[in-house]
């Protein structure tokens, strides 16, 4: 069962086996503050260890996916020097290495502003759905900064050469964009569209395993650093403990008497 924390930067809504968390600063464009952070950081802590949580989807109020990161915090952080602004930054960090790592499926569904932090936190999302209008970018070095924790990210979701050519130019784009670079894997014209979109890769998301998604989730994220023959060994154990595990004679079991797998869901 999760375990959630209450939150005043987000908006939290679970159902069927999915849960909606809502970036819920529009008076900022849902700027990424510390105190957001770390209610992020504790929400994906709550779920974690919860198999009934099988999709986390990020979304923000207002028209705005995420603006970036919070002015305000930064100017606070100025007084206690450069010690601060390396924790701040660093947290920010901790919490896309934790977004990426989450065994959920995580969607992230993109409108209005898409910077900064908020392109960092598209990048490690499993599923990204955009509207066409989403305005991308990652301005900091038009501020005189640099996308330190955010960069590994990008260049991991779209390449070093695309990733150097928007970095170094602070570049603008939208989501017809996005979608040419494969930053997102959806792109659509209006609001129902991706409803209807993100409604779709739910039923496809919670058609599969959770355990298998989580597993195979790891192991796709391990191609990045491990090297081939270690990766094979330790996919061949985590293949030999699914099919012997409940998932595993569930899923075969349900194939041969032709019916829908205990996870399955029809709805959500």
């Amino acid at each position: 069962m999760s375990l959630l924390p209450t939150c005043h930067t987000l908006l939290l809504n679970s159902h069927g086996g999915v849960l909606h968390i809502t970036l819920n600063r529009p008076e900022s464009r849902n700027a990424m503050s510390l105190h957001m952070v770390g209610e992020l950081r504790a929400v994906l802590a709550g779920v974690r260890e919860d198999p009934q949580v099988r999709a986390l989807v990020l979304c923000g109020a207002g028209g705005h996916f995420c603006a970036g990161g919070d002015i305000k915090d930064m100017a606070n952080a100025r007084g206690q020097g450069a010690e601060a602004y390396k924790d701040l930054n660093r947290a920010f960090g901790a919490l896309l290495e934790e977004v990426e790592k989450a065994p959920q499926v995580v969607v992230a569904v993109l409108e209005g502003a898409v910077l900064g932090g908020g392109f960092g936190l598209a990048c490690v999302s499993d599923v990204a759905i955009a509207h066409h209008q989403a305005q991308f970018g990652l301005p900091e070095t038009s501020l005189g900064l640099i996308p330190a924790q955010i960069a590994p990210f990008v260049v991991k979701r779209i390449g070093l050469t695309q990733t150097r050519r928007l970095a170094l130019t602070a570049a603008r784009f939208d989501g017809e964009e996005a979608g040419r670079l494969g930053l997102v894997h959806f792109v659509e014209r209006d609001a129902q569209a991706m409803a209807e979109r993100l409604s779709d890769v739910l039923e496809q998301v919670l058609r599969c395993a959770p355990g298998a998604n989580a597993a195979t989730k790891a192991l796709l994220l391990a191609t990045a650093d491990v090297p081939l023959g270690a990766l094979l060994d330790q996919a061949a154990e985590a293949f030999s403990t699914a099919i012997v595990g409940t998932e595993g004679v569930e899923g075969t079991l349900a194939f041969m008497q032709k019916r829908e797998p205990a996870w399955a869901k029809s709805s959500f």
